[in-house]
């Protein structure tokens, strides 16, 4: 697995990535996208636009960091800002093929403390550029933060950790309904820089609007935990005990703004994996041992080969420790038992 360690400003932390990975693997996994999405009338840039004024405004610190990665490979940024928000803009033309899929989970506690799990459930081109980012930097007040995404975007595109022990991992959701607002993406770095607690992380979700799209699962190193739908409309928080989401609302707020998958495979099988993980977590004692057998599971299927679009399947997992500020990364398919732990944060 790819580790890059920075400190720094956002913008040094971003230009740490450049030597990584070859330029042309992140070009294709990001920026060749963009390109495909122009030619196929996706790209709405007056939305886009407006997005990054409202980025700018809110979060200075995730758009410097995203200058340095674009510098780092030679990449034009803003086909990278674009690249962040194909779900968006996807879900404003009316698609809902789903590619960024995930299933994710918390536990407030158990025999090693409270969890944070996920499989990265995404396309193929993203194999190559998978990283674990370490950063340390002025304006992150929780201590090292130690996330996982891909090169080519900001710290924690996919989730997190940071020092105090708040981990998050987000879960992608196409919907009907978009507008000026934090990326999801934009979000998760800053809520690890400046939140150590899931209550401190709540409140800065309510304190700004969304763009829409997209779940939050969550937990701390006291056991707090949540599950936040990113609604347009306002956030809908469920708090406390077990959390999971897949690719789906499900509040009564916001259910109805879940778009039909539309024959996509990831997005098909999101009912599927919430019911086995609604009947398979709760009444149990989970340790990473119990997570790693899990997220190899194929039977809802958790672990996905092959059954999204634009070659999406389960390309990672991941397994938080809230109580130690570490995680566990298995590469490629969870049921490969490729896993490996990573030093703590510190």
């Amino acid at each position: 697995m790819i580790e890059v360690s920075a400190t720094g400003t956002p913008y040094e932390r971003g230009l740490a990535q450049r030597g990584a990975a070859p330029a042309e693997a992140v070009r294709l996994a990001t920026v060749a996208r963009v390109e495909r999405a122009r030619a196929e009338g996706l790209i709405d840039e007056d939305y886009l636009a407006a997005q990054r004024r409202f980025h700018e405004a809110h979060d200075p610190e995730g758009m410097a960091e995203l200058a340095g990665v674009a510098a780092g490979f030679d990449l034009p940024e803003p086909d990278l800002f674009a690249h962040l928000h194909l779900g968006t803009l996807r879900d404003m033309k009316g698609g809902a093929t789903l590619v960024d899929g995930c299933s994710a989970w918390a536990v407030p506690g158990g025999p090693e403390g409270p969890l944070v799990v996920k499989n990265r459930d995404f396309s193929g081109l993203h194999l190559g550029v998978q990283c674990v980012l370490r950063h340390a930097g002025p304006e992150i007040v929780t201590g090292q933060v130690l996330s996982f995404g891909s090169l080519g975007a900001l710290a924690a595109w996919s989730s997190g950790i940071n020092a105090a022990g708040l981990a998050l991992a987000d879960t992608q959701v196409a919907v009907s309904r978009h507008r000026v607002g934090w990326l999801r993406y934009f979000l998760l770095p800053r809520l690890l820089a400046r939140a150590g607690t899931v209550p401190e992380a709540l409140a800065l979700i309510r304190s700004l609007p969304h763009a829409g799209g997209g779940t939050l699962v969550m937990a701390d190193r006291a056991g707090a935990t949540a599950a936040v739908e990113l609604s347009a409309g306002g956030a809908a928080i469920a708090e406390g005990g077990i959390q999971w989401r897949t690719n789906h609302f499900t509040a009564a707020a916001t259910r109805e703004e879940t778009l039909a998958p539309d024959g996509n495979g990831i997005a098909g099988t999101s009912h599927r994996r919430f019911d086995h993980l609604a009947r398979i977590l709760p009444g149990r004692d989970w340790t990473a041992a119990g997570a790693r057998a899990l997220m190899a599971d194929h039977s809802a299927p958790i672990c996905q080969h092959g059954t999204g679009g634009d070659g999406a399947e389960t390309i990672s997992s991941v397994i938080y420790s809230c109580r130690l500020g570490g995680m566990e990364i298995g590469e490629g398919r969870p049921c490969l038992g490729r896993w490996q732990a990573m030093a703590p944060c510190r």
